[in-house]
């Protein structure tokens, strides 16, 4: 007779409590099987077993398919705008794929010569000044959720996602599709420049070359830039219109990006102003401070000459006596 098949407690308690064993093979077994066999399994906690997260960590579960070229249009967007303090909008009309391309080599090449007068301690910043072309609805959706989505500020549970695609981030900015002052820009074809600092003398350069508006802000000659005057490059920059920016989080205009732009040696002439400033007020406060405690030392100053003048005259009119 074949030697039977010895299994564990644990095994032989799932197979009949799923039923796969008959109940004549099972009297069977159970009459040439050890008397252990008959008792349940010892019965464990699920308290026990550590909580396994059934995602990758590097892609979480998201409201909107990540999979998807919208979702990662969504992210690329949401950290263009976290990262970029400065940022222009334009909108163009019918580029080609050529006139962008000259644009941005006239653009770049107007910002190499910005990085090349400043001092070597200023960091360059020509190549990192870029031109996108974006997806208006989606850049929208990524503006709020950058703008108006606070995971601090939110009773959250601890184990609620709080990345730019989840439901969490999809909630709370729901209720707010037309409440930033950008949106109503943000319509039709759009592109932005976007800055990794606020620069006055970089956006000065773009300025002049994606907007000129003279005298501030001409465009460069003929004879220093003749690639700016191709047709192809006219062409282009014809089809390009200033909207506003977003600098700092704030809303300006086109006079408010110009006044950006038109400050006088960039940022260090914004902090040359601002130590000016500070200590003509400092100046201006310590001189009335010293002003009025002046006045009250020549006023007691003056009053005891007096009193000294008052003492010595009914002195003098005895010793004449």
């Amino acid at each position: 007779m074949p030697s039977r098949l010895r299994l564990c407690s644990r095994c032989l308690y799932s197979v009949t409590q799923r039923g796969l064993l008959p109940p004549s093979s099972l009297r069977r077994f159970l009459s040439t099987a050890p008397a252990a066999i008959s008792s349940p399994p010892p019965q464990f906690s699920q308290d026990l077993s550590p909580s396994i997260a059934h995602y990758p960590p590097t892609q979480p579960p998201s409201h909107r398919p990540p999979e998807l070229r919208t979702s990662q249009l969504h992210r690329q967007y949401t950290s263009l705008l976290r990262s970029s303090p400065l940022m222009l909008i334009f909108q163009y009309n019918n580029l080609k794929s050529s006139e962008w391309m000259v644009v941005r080599h006239e653009l770049i090449k107007n910002l190499r010569k910005v990085d090349a007068s400043l001092p070597p301690s200023s960091p360059p910043l020509a190549d990192s000044i870029k031109i996108h072309v974006i997806n208006t609805q989606i850049f929208k959706a990524a503006l709020l959720v950058t703008e108006f989505f606070r995971p601090e500020q939110l009773a959250l549970s601890p184990d609620t996602l709080t990345h730019s695609l989840s439901r969490a981030a999809h909630d709370a900015v729901a209720s707010k599709k037309n409440s930033h002052p950008l949106t109503p820009l943000l319509s039709g074809p759009l592109a932005v420049v976007s800055f990794p600092l606020v620069s006055p003398l970089h956006l000065k350069s773009v300025l002049s070359i994606l907007a000129p508006h003279p005298p501030t802000f001409a465009a460069p000659t003929r004879r220093a830039n003749p690639g700016y005057y191709d047709p192809m490059t006219q062409s282009g920059l014809h089809k390009l219109l200033l909207l506003g920016a977003r600098v700092e989080g704030k809303v300006f205009d086109t006079d408010g990006i110009r006044w950006i732009g038109g400050i006088e040696g960039g940022m260090e002439g914004l902090r040359a102003q601002l130590v000016a400033m500070l200590t003509g007020i400092g100046a201006g406060v310590t001189g009335a401070l010293e002003s009025t405690s002046r006045s009250l030392y020549f006023t007691l100053e003056g009053r005891r000459d007096m009193l000294d003048d008052e003492a010595k005259g009914p002195a003098e009119e005895k010793r004449a006596e």
